[in-house]
């Protein structure tokens, strides 16, 4: 589940997108310049997306009831995928605007003051992204972790269009306005993708890092060196948490308390070394044949 804390950074980062959007309108009111209304337009998207975002960590903030023994940590995914979708909408809406510009080019005005507004606004969403980034990884949320990357990536867009509009500034050529509005276009396009492949892959259960992955191995690994033998590990993740679950195969001769004390080290072992991942174990005879039975679970080699 997770900490209720996680919501004070959506309400950063909402905060951020206000100023943001206020900073970055001034801009372009200023200066006329599409470049810069391209970048405010983004802020608009990051906006919607902070107000999605604290809507889904409350819900995946709740704790596991009876409809959903899982919990609810699954709702970080549309977050990220609603993120994703405004991102592309807002590329498709300055893509409009900077083709219409690039056919009837337009003078810019007070461009020095609109630039300085314009770092500003860049500087504070640098502060927010970083900010939201480092407790995103920690915490293991991609709400925030999308929210950031998007804020970053939004931070090196208004670089280029600052440097755009300044070369526009400083050598007339008026078609190289919309140019960069159309190349900051493309450059979200990127962004919205890379964010709806993730929460895809996240709503179609996909297992969890590599990294991760080999530190649970090594763990069945020192149990393998004691005599034991596993198959059948199948891992998910789901938001903030992870779930899996492994076959262990012990003498038949066991008693079963016995085999279950060792399945509560293993599963004490990696709860340890990984406490977001809920780990299940399934115990079975080794000598028995129809142990063996259901390897088509494997996906991956012992």
């Amino acid at each position: 589940m997770l900490p209720a804390s996680l919501k004070r950074y959506a309400w950063l980062s909402i905060a951020a997108a206000l100023a943001t959007i206020l900073l970055k309108g001034w801009a372009w009111w200023l200066t006329g310049s599409v470049g810069l209304l391209s970048d405010a337009l983004e802020s608009f998207v990051n906006l919607a997306g902070a107000m999605m975002a604290l809507a889904m960590l409350s819900l995946a903030a709740q704790p596991a009831d009876e409809n959903h023994a899982h919990g609810h940590g699954k709702a970080e995914y549309f977050s990220s995928a609603f993120e994703g979708f405004l991102i592309l909408v807002a590329a498709i809406s300055i893509g409009y605007a900077a083709i219409e510009r690039l056919f009837n080019p337009q003078p810019l005005e007070a461009v020095g003051i609109g630039l300085v507004v314009s770092v500003v606004a860049s500087l504070i969403n640098l502060a927010t992204g970083r900010i939201l980034l480092g407790v995103g990884r920690k915490y293991k949320s991609i709400t925030l972790e999308a929210d950031a990357h998007h804020l970053l990536t939004d931070v090196w867009t208004s670089v280029g269009v600052i440097v755009g509009v300044g070369l526009v500034w400083a050598t007339g050529w008026l078609w190289l306005d919309p140019v960069i509005a159309l190349l900051v276009a493309m450059n979200i396009v990127w962004t919205g993708w890379r964010l709806l492949q993730r929460s895809a892959a996240g709503l179609m259960d996909v297992s969890m890092p590599e990294k991760e992955l080999r530190a649970i191995e090594a763990i069945l690994d020192g149990y393998r060196q004691q005599g034991l033998e596993f198959h059948a590990l199948r891992t998910r993740q789901a938001g903030t948490r992870a779930f899996a679950t492994v076959h262990l195969l012990v003498p038949g001769a066991w008693t079963v308390q016995h085999g279950h004390d060792w399945s509560e080290r293993i599963e004490a072992d990696i709860r340890e070394a990984m406490p977001h991942v809920h780990i299940t174990t399934h115990l079975e005879p080794k000598e028995d044949p129809v142990s063996l039975a259901d390897q088509e679970l494997d996906r991956r080699s012992p």
